[in-house]
């Protein structure tokens, strides 16, 4: 079946991956580990760096959208 994207989309995750990307992100964890990572890579199809590299965009916009810096140490640090 043919989908028309734009070439934003193309080679991001699709809808049903974003959907399983965001109910990890928000009801799991933001910050997962090196085996959450993976078994949400696997979950959604993905590589366990494009899975990286979407939480930590997430991750960013989600500071952005709290009001904190998008990059930032944990208070524990």
């Amino acid at each position: 079946r043919a989908r028309t994207m734009s070439a934003e989309t193309a080679t991001g995750p699709t809808e049903d991956q974003v959907e399983i990307l965001e109910y990890n992100f928000n009801k799991v964890d933001k910050h997962p580990d090196s085996t959450t990572l993976c078994l949400i890579a696997a979950e959604a199809g993905l590589s366990e760096e494009e899975t990286q590299k979407w939480f930590k965009q997430r991750l960013a916009k989600w500071r952005r959208s709290e009001g904190l810096p998008s990059e930032c140490r944990s208070v524990t640090d």
